[in-house]
């Protein structure tokens, strides 16, 4: 599994739509997203250039585990 190393914000929030995330709110720099699918979940992601790794492996575990998914299984769901 290898993260990718100039994912932005921006780009990361249009993968996540694939799960049904929608951006439901943006204050700053971060963008907030929510989705219904398999209950509610909540991630904050940063939009000021690209996502650190240590970071967007934090964001994808955490949204493995929501899913209940591997890493894997996330990265090419969202074809990152």
């Amino acid at each position: 599994m290898r993260l990718p190393r100039d994912l932005s914000g921006q780009e990361l929030a249009r993968s996540l739509r694939r799960l049904g995330y929608e951006t439901t709110r943006q204050r700053g720099s971060h963008i907030r997203v929510t989705t219904q699918r398999d209950g509610e979940h909540h991630e904050t992601i940063p939009a000021h250039g690209a996502i650190k790794p240590g970071l967007l492996s934090s964001i994808l575990k955490s949204i493995a585990r929501h899913h209940g998914l591997e890493m894997d299984a996330l990265i090419d769901a969202l074809d990152l």
